[in-house]
């Protein structure tokens, strides 16, 4: 497949700063390397220096100015410093991702509130404390806040109750900060990306069946790429979509149309428990 980003001008985010939460890997580490790509300085954070940094080092090689600091953003204080120090170092962000997550797949009556609430601290919590941290340098440059959604926000998937409440959550947050922010020229919007090949994501599900079974949830018959997210996340940031505001947009080939009966029956075999 020819790679999407080819088809935008190379300029389309000249001279945009964009910072990417999650960026040390997988679809976020895919969208800040098409920021950077189309002319973007990008900052990502994480919570693994390490990770960021090998992450950096294939962004500078794209040609953009980097900035990596740690941060989990389950911490508003580490999460407000990190949007400092990226000002700092390559000017007030105009564009932000707020994209950290974390999943895992278990029967809700086995969900300790521990797990529960962890998920909920970084899809949901981390997503506040991300978009509250960066109001004020959205707020300066009119900028554009986006958030990774999930199919799980709309349709119900067996052990993921977890997932599920807090990217609604995250859904029904974009709405209340596109509706009150637009006063200060900031727009809001939500992807919500379907299976993406070479995650993390989709490593593990491909542990619970093989490729084929994964496939069959998608109607365009394939996976989909880090670069194809990347693309709709700058077409949302850059002009192109300057009349778009609290929307969320379905990134999947189509596995939102056909349920979750393929998912949780897969997920059921490999933890022997029933999908239903």
């Amino acid at each position: 497949m020819a790679d999407p980003t080819d088809l935008l001008s190379p300029t389309l985010l000249s001279g945009k700063t964009a910072f990417v939460t999650g960026g040390g890997s997988g679809i976020n580490l895919g969208i800040a390397a098409t920021f950077a790509r189309l002319g973007a300085a990008v900052a990502i954070c994480g919570r693994s220096q390490e990770r960021l940094d090998g992450a950096a080092e294939k962004l500078r090689a794209l040609g953009a100015k980097v900035c990596a600091v740690a941060a989990d953003v389950r911490d508003p204080a580490a999460v407000t410093d990190a949007f400092a120090r990226s000002a700092d170092e390559l000017g007030p962000a105009s564009v932000v991702v707020s994209g950290a997550a974390g999943n895992f797949v278990a029967p809700a009556e086995k969900i300790s509130p521990n797990g529960f609430r962890t998920v909920v601290d970084i899809d949901l919590l981390g997503s506040w404390h991300t978009a509250s941290a960066a109001f004020q340098q959205l707020r300066e440059t009119r900028g554009t806040l986006l958030f990774i959604s999930a199919a799980q926000a709309s349709v119900p998937f067996a052990y993921q109750a977890h997932v599920g409440a807090a990217k609604a959550g995250v859904d029904h947050l974009m709405r209340n900060l596109a509706l009150e922010w637009s006063r200060y020229g900031i727009r809001c919007n939500s992807i919500a990306p379907g299976p993406i090949a070479d995650t993390e994501g989709m490593r593990r599900l491909e542990q619970a069946a093989d490729k084929d079974t994964w496939l069959k949830m998608i109607p365009l018959g394939r996976y989909g790429a880090a670069e194809e997210i990347g693309v709709m996340a700058s077409v949302l940031a850059s002009p192109l979509g300057g009349f778009v505001t609290g929307a969320h947009i379905v990134v999947d080939g189509g596995q939102g149309l056909m349920g979750s009966s393929t998912f949780n029956d897969a997920v059921a075999a490999t933890l022997n428990a029933s999908p239903r």
